[in-house]
């Protein structure tokens, strides 16, 4: 269970351009869920799962993940939790171009203490659950953009996270390969992940179980 209680985030606090991004935020999330975040630009969402992810802090408020009360754990807590529990993925892919499929699946595991053949071990297992175990060895830059989503999903899930973090996913690909971008999320999904999606587009929330609405920081329904 993902519970984050009355949560408050305000950029340049206590400055003259100081913006309250998320505002007084209620939501739980099961475990195995997968939900919608929505809401329009500079809504709040991407903060609100930045925070979930633990790569920002937040002011007020409380947030536990894995049983843990997160605004009490050290940097160090927090990272070695982001790599064992937290998996992401970004509108932009995020990848080392100019390396291979395998070599850009395998770097979360090199902050764990992974022998080599268990990292290519696990590396290949990822890329076979998203379907393209037959490019590991392509340069990324010459793949298509949903190529390249499904390699950073592999990369996501290398570490079998429970909670996978998705940023506008689909939000560079056209329609048709945004729906078998969906369709790798539903089956990690039926897998038993938990997945948490910001997205702008009601088509991307209709694949979810449900959806959750942001305006100006605040949760609306």
């Amino acid at each position: 269970m993902t519970i984050v209680k009355n949560l408050s985030k305000t950029y340049n606090l206590n400055k003259p351009n100081a913006f309250l991004a998320l505002k007084d935020i209620d939501l739980a999330i099961k475990d195995g869920e997968m939900v919608a975040i929505m809401g329009a630009s500079g809504a709040g969402k991407s903060t609100l799962l930045h925070i979930l992810g633990t790569l920002e802090k937040y002011d007020t408020g409380s947030y536990y993940f894995d049983d843990k009360d997160i605004g009490k754990l050290t940097d160090r807590q927090l990272s070695r939790l982001r790599c064992e529990k937290i998996g992401f993925v970004l509108q932009d892919f995020g990848l080392i171009q100019e390396e291979s499929v395998l070599s850009n699946v395998t770097v979360p595991l090199y902050f764990d203490k992974t022998s080599m053949k268990e990292l290519k071990a696990k590396a290949e297992k990822a890329l076979d659950t998203v379907g393209i175990l037959n490019l590991k060895k392509k340069k990324v830059r010459y793949l298509s953009g949903g190529q390249k989503q499904r390699v950073a999903i592999a990369r996501a899930i290398v570490n079998e996270p429970s909670l996978i973090l998705a940023d506008e996913p689909t939000g560079a690909l056209d329609s048709k390969t945004s729906d078998e971008i969906l369709n790798v999320f539903e089956r990690l999904n039926q897998q038993g992940k938990t997945i948490v999606i910001v997205t702008h587009s009601h088509d991307v929330a209709n694949y979810c179980n449900r959806t959750v609405n942001i305006i100006d920081g605040e949760i609306v329904d």
